[in-house]
């Protein structure tokens, strides 16, 4: 081999390993720590128009540099021309140290704030869509991405989890208001997040797939059963869509997969980084791009039905302007049916003081819209 050739492919080797360091370690004080993240911006990037945000979250116990080197999406956002963030967990005083998203003791620190703090400096220095800010993470990070998708939905369009699903009792903590994208990508022999969740001396900590993927397709105003389409020998992908065909949360069920991040360990059929990114980028806050969000309007429209006040205290007042009778159904928000009956032509009242203060589904043949209880 010639001394030539030999510098080409050293050449070849530094410019390729050029990219893997444009990596910039940044900080910012918060809550009186040095909170650190590496931000990549994309060569495209000059400032003269905002781009999309992107957040990785890493696993718990874990380190940005380890984490980047699992889950580096600089390629995809060089393409595809969004900022990439990973930040980086703080110790946890109620568990040793060790470096997580959700503290072990309630109330002893909350991320949530971290996270809002590091958006509004990143929009000091970067030209950034605001509309469209996402969050992806693994395992604890996973985690993260479900409470930034409850508790700043002002600011987070949609999420993705690899290997978690979500945190039990929702109702009593997630509160989003607005429309919002969520993908799982799950394996059936995680042993760690388990499938079926987390329930432990009789208490459920975690939901199981079914569940989580039944709480964000309530919300969203989803029908209950997805569509299934095979992926892979391995994968399939079972999608939540509206009457209207807009499609709010996706599934991919890793059969026989484990704790991985797939398309770097773990399953290879499928490469998580390149499934986030092309389900998260369909999103802004007002809901999935270029698909009319499933609001009261569309359902008065589609099924000619008009439901008020929305919220409501006691009283809601359901308008059915068909001529035909039509059936209905009252769920949960994780899907348990509360009460049914038949819609008459014209004015209908339902006495909704003996629930609680919720978010509930109103369903209507295959139209689905939610009545927020005061």
């Amino acid at each position: 081999m010639s001394r030539k050739f030999i510098l080409f492919l050293y050449l070849l080797t530094i410019i390729g390993s050029a990219h893997s360091q444009d990596f910039k370690e940044q900080s910012i004080e918060y809550d009186g720590l040095n909170r650190e993240y590496s931000i990549y911006v994309p060569m495209s990037y000059d400032g003269s128009e905002r781009f999309p945000l992107l957040f990785n979250f890493h696993g718990g116990n874990d380190q940005i540099s380890n984490w980047i080197n699992v889950a580096d999406m600089s390629p995809l956002a060089d393409t595809a021309n969004f900022i990439l963030v990973y930040p980086q967990a703080r110790p946890d005083p109620s568990d040793g140290g060790s470096l997580n998203w959700l503290p072990k003791t309630d109330g002893t620190f909350d991320d949530v704030n971290f996270v809002n703090a590091l958006i509004d400096t990143l929009l000091e220095n970067f030209q950034i869509d605001e509309n469209r800010i996402y969050a992806c993470g693994y395992s604890l990070g996973g985690d993260m991405s479900f409470e930034l998708a409850c508790k700043l939905s002002n600011r987070i369009a949609a999420i993705a989890s690899i290997a978690r699903t979500m945190r039990a009792d929702p109702i009593d903590y997630c509160t989003p208001d607005h429309p919002t994208g969520v993908l799982t990508i799950l394996g059936t022999n995680d042993f760690i997040s388990p499938y079926d969740g987390i329930v432990y001396d009789g208490v459920e900590y975690y939901l199981s797939a079914a569940a989580t993927h039944t709480y964000w397709a309530s919300f969203n105003g989803c029908g209950k059963t997805p569509s299934m389409r095979e992926v892979s020998t391995s994968v399939k992908r079972y999608t939540w869509a509206t009457s209207l065909g807009c499609n709010y949360v996706e599934e991919l069920k890793v059969n026989g997969g484990g704790h991985d991040w797939p398309g770097s360990f773990g399953n290879m059929t499928i490469n998580a980084n390149t499934e986030i990114w092309n389900f998260v980028s369909k999103f802004n806050l007002k809901g999935q791009i270029g698909c009319a969000s499933n609001s009261q309007m569309n359902v008065e429209n589609k099924v000619k039905i008009l439901l008020s006040p929305n919220p409501c205290k006691s009283q809601l007042r359901v308008i059915n302007r068909a001529d035909t009778k039509s059936n209905y159904s009252i769920y949960t928000i994780l899907g348990k049916p509360l009460l049914n009956g038949v819609l008459r032509p014209g004015e209908n009242e339902f006495d909704l003081s003996q629930l609680s203060s919720n978010i509930y589904i109103f369903q209507v043949g295959n139209m689905y819209t939610r009545i927020i209880k005061d």
